[in-house]
């Protein structure tokens, strides 16, 4: 029945791409200081554009696809295929990637999961954007949560067929579906909707490889991703002083932003950061792009350190990062209070439970404690880094903080 009205003749008007729409600008302000500037208006109207533009389109991403063989399996960093994850196009043309809910808010990672084999968190994508822009790292794709019809708004407009085959109705009458992949393709691990609606992150796309090409780094820390064994790092507490020697950690801004990234992943409890990527437009100095977050926020008892390796084996850290930091520890601009605030915009709010919101109170203590014990054995001018575009004007960093 779906393909047959997919071949119906529409009597609407061709849809006109619009300079002015809100993912092209966002694509347009990228810079080599973060994904938007601070002052950006267009992000507000990206994160308003993808809750209400109504999809034109809906396919798998180049990961699931390089699982079923349609694309180039080398293009794909790590081909999970696990998770089910959907890319939409809306009326505009913009795109964004839809991550489904799979478990409520309050459901917290079982302690006998391994890291890579805990659901994906759709709350913990739309999360994971708004403390990274409060961090003033900006660094996180544009994500919003959004209520989404699966029958109208995925299967009626997708055109791929293994997609509409994995489409079902349950016993409950709830419309659902499930990946179609080698590892979870079976329909105890679908998603489904109430009956038709169903939570979800939209996260928006970057600007395509021909047009911006990323590198794609394993990062120094990287886990085993095995369920046993260990790397250097965790077993060698002077590891860092290897990354060091090894180019572009040896000569760039690159060990700060990976700093920077650690710092990021320990508050929302991250342990799945295996790479980074970085426009490479913007040299070895680049800022890391955040990707990928939706495995943090799963325990808000549990604070993994060995996530702050990279901060507390090499004891440094960016001054602008710490004086931010700093500022988030004290009572009247308290983490937990900003971040519930800005959720607050969310059209899926409450995004995080009470637990996790106070769970970034401690860990921003514990991130404060490392620095301090780490200037104690150091001193200040050999752990406190300035931002090599604020060295030339030392004042300017305090007066954007005040900003």
């Amino acid at each position: 029945m779906y393909k047959e009205q997919l071949n119906l003749t529409s009597n609407d008007a061709p849809l006109q791409l619009r300079l002015q729409a809100s993912w092209v600008q966002f694509h347009l302000g990228i810079s080599r200081h973060g994904l938007y500037s601070r002052s950006s208006p267009v992000v507000s109207q990206l994160l308003q554009d993808m809750t209400r533009f109504p999809t034109i389109s809906a396919d798998y991403s180049q990961d699931e696809k390089a699982l079923l063989g349609a694309c180039d399996c080398t293009q794909i960093v790590k081909p999970s295929g696990v998770h089910l994850k959907l890319v939409l196009r809306f009326s505009d043309f913009g795109k964004a990637m839809f991550k489904p809910m799979r478990q409520q808010r309050d459901e917290e990672t079982p302690a006998d999961f391994f890291y890579f084999i805990d659901f994906q968190r759709h709350n913990a994508e739309i999360a994971a954007f708004h403390l990274d822009r409060i961090l003033d790292f900006r660094r996180v794709p544009p994500t919003v949560g959004r209520l989404v019809n699966v029958t109208k708004e995925i299967l009626e407009v997708t055109k791929n067929e293994i997609l509409q085959s994995v489409f079902f109705v349950s016993p409950a009458s709830n419309v659902c579906f499930f990946a179609k992949c080698p590892y979870m393709c079976k329909t105890e691990y679908a998603v489904c909707g109430n009956p038709h609606l169903l939570e979800g992150s939209l996260s928006a796309f970057l600007p395509s490889l021909n047009l911006a090409p990323r590198l794609s780094v394993p990062n120094p820390w990287i886990r085993s991703y095995s369920l046993a064994g260990k790397e250097e790092w965790e077993v060698n507490p002077l590891y860092c002083d290897t990354v060091k020697q090894i180019y572009p950690y040896n000569s760039s801004n690159r060990l700060l932003n990976i700093i920077d990234m650690a710092i990021f992943d320990f508050l929302i409890g991250n342990m799945d950061r295996h790479h980074y990527e970085m426009f490479t437009k913007f040299g070895d100095d680049g800022f890391l792009i955040h990707l990928d977050n939706a495995r943090g926020f799963g325990r808000h008892s549990q604070d993994e350190l060995s996530i702050l390796s990279p901060l507390s084996q090499c004891c440094r850290i960016k001054k602008k990062t710490l004086l931010h930091l700093q500022l988030l520890a004290q009572a009247e601009y308290r983490l937990s209070d900003v971040m519930r605030e800005s959720l607050l915009e969310d059209q899926l709010s409450p995004v995080l439970t009470e637990p996790h919101l106070l769970a970034l109170d401690r860990r921003l203590q514990i991130i404060l404690q490392t620095v301090e014990g780490c200037v104690e054995a150091h001193g200040e001018q050999n752990v406190i880094a300035a931002d090599p575009a604020q060295q030339s004007a030392p004042d300017s960093s305090q007066a954007n903080l005040t900003s």
